[in-house]
């Protein structure tokens, strides 16, 4: 199983280790509770060099990613970043990304560890088809560190000669942290404000240790999976699949259908941008301590025998103290406000429909 480079690291820092995407990766220092409040408080760390980093250089780069993804990325500007899609040619999902700009015919793209090979392989075979070369898949060369919270910019500015304050929100910078040149992103997964730091991956213990020397808490994935759950962001192979499409997920916004160039997939979405979706991504939240977890069936009723539905994430709210849920249910009882009853254990619970995310962040 692959590890990342700063495996040993975490073991002498007491972590404990799970499998995530097929990597042996951090699951938690001390107490999921504690990691997932620092983060809400005041600043974690995580590692996350498991995920993939694709350059796409050269001349006609952006209109390559204009092809080969849902969103526009030619329309993304210089030093800033969206969230985008590539889907197959019938609309499903392969992975959700992460496009940063660099330079005019220089982008950086991120993809889920475990969808690496399955997104690298797609963009080789749309470079061929379009007859462009310049896709690079760099993941091996980085390491990538996730500092977030209320205090995180503050703490990550005493360490870096790079201006901060001049980095909003879905933007990309560069400067030397802690003495390393490194790519500084201001994006996250835990809807606090933060950083994703990119560096030469023979560095990564040295940034590391100076991130939790200046006060970060190092945390595992498994308050990462909380903080997002509660800030309502998608999780391939729960919220996300090749079983899902953009409509289904409450993702339609991402597909850019309103441009004349062709994308891969553009028909297949056209289609069903006009068509009601027979399942859609909703946020559920019940009462009590008892949380509903992924797999488990919704049905429409407590007497009810045929289900709607079927838990996607879910966890009892560390920040907001009651059981919340991400789930897939029928679109007729996807209204906010609707009543459904979740099966958790073989004990009926109900959960009411809500608009995500569960968590937002005070600005």
């Amino acid at each position: 199983m692959p590890q990342t480079p700063l495996h040993a690291e975490h073991a002498r820092l007491g972590a404990s280790f799970t499998d995530f995407g097929g990597w042996d990766m951090p699951v938690r220092y001390s107490s999921d509770l504690a990691e997932h409040q620092a983060v809400r408080e005041s600043a974690g760390v995580f590692d996350i060099s498991h995920m993939a980093e694709i350059f796409i250089t050269g001349s006609g780069s952006a209109a390559f990613l204009d092809y080969a993804l849902v969103g526009q990325a030619s329309a993304i500007a210089n030093g800033k970043a969206k969230y985008s899609l590539i889907c197959n040619a019938q609309g499903n999902i392969i992975d959700d990304l992460i496009v940063y700009r660099l330079a005019d015919d220089e982008y950086l793209v991120i993809a889920n560890a475990g969808n690496r090979h399955a997104v690298v392989v797609a963009l080789n075979e749309r470079a061929a088809s379009y007859g462009f070369q310049g896709v690079a898949d760099r993941s091996d060369e980085f390491a990538l560190l996730a500092i977030q919270g209320p205090t995180a910019t503050a703490l990550l500015q005493t360490l870096t000669d790079a201006d901060l304050s001049a980095l909003p929100y879905y933007s990309i910078g560069t400067g030397n942290l802690s003495g390393v040149g490194s790519y500084l992103c201001r994006t996250g997964y835990t809807g606090e404000d933060g950083f994703e730091i990119l560096f030469p991956a023979d560095k990564a213990v040295e940034v590391l240790n100076a991130l939790i020397q200046a006060g970060a808490t190092p945390c595992g994935l498994a308050s990462r999976d909380t903080l997002r759950l509660e800030a309502g962001m998608p999780l391939y192979g729960h919220e996300l699949s090749l079983e899902i499409n953009p409509y289904q997920a409450g993702l339609g916004r991402v597909v850019k259908l309103d441009r004349d160039e062709d994308f891969v997939g553009k028909s297949a979405l056209a289609a069903l941008s006009t068509q009601t979706p027979d399942k859609q991504l909703v946020g559920l939240i019940g009462e009590g301590k008892r949380a509903a977890r992924a797999e488990y069936s919704i049905y429409s009723s407590v007497d009810s025998t045929e289900p709607i539905g079927e838990i996607t994430s879910g966890a009892l709210s560390p920040t907001l103290g009651y059981p919340v849920a991400m789930a897939y249910v029928a679109t007729a009882s996807s209204e906010v406000g609707n009543i459904v009853s979740v099966d958790i254990r073989g004990t009926r619970a109900e959960m009411t429909v809500v608009k995500l995310p569960f968590y937002k962040r005070s600005k």
